[in-house]
């Protein structure tokens, strides 16, 4: 999921250096819920380990 999210910044750089704003802003929305959703995802796998243990 991370990889996703790093894919999507991506195009958004490319899209915005080629000056298109509306794709620029699309991606760049996606790669920021991606990537809270993966560090959410991180966080719960991570207390769920420690409580087991």
């Amino acid at each position: 999921m991370l990889k996703w999210a790093i894919i999507f910044l991506i195009i958004s750089v490319v899209a915005g250096i080629f000056g298109f704003t509306g794709v620029a802003r699309t991606s760049k929305t996606i790669a920021k819920v991606l990537f809270f959703l993966c560090i959410i995802i991180f966080i719960i796998i991570l207390i769920t380990s420690i409580a087991i243990f």
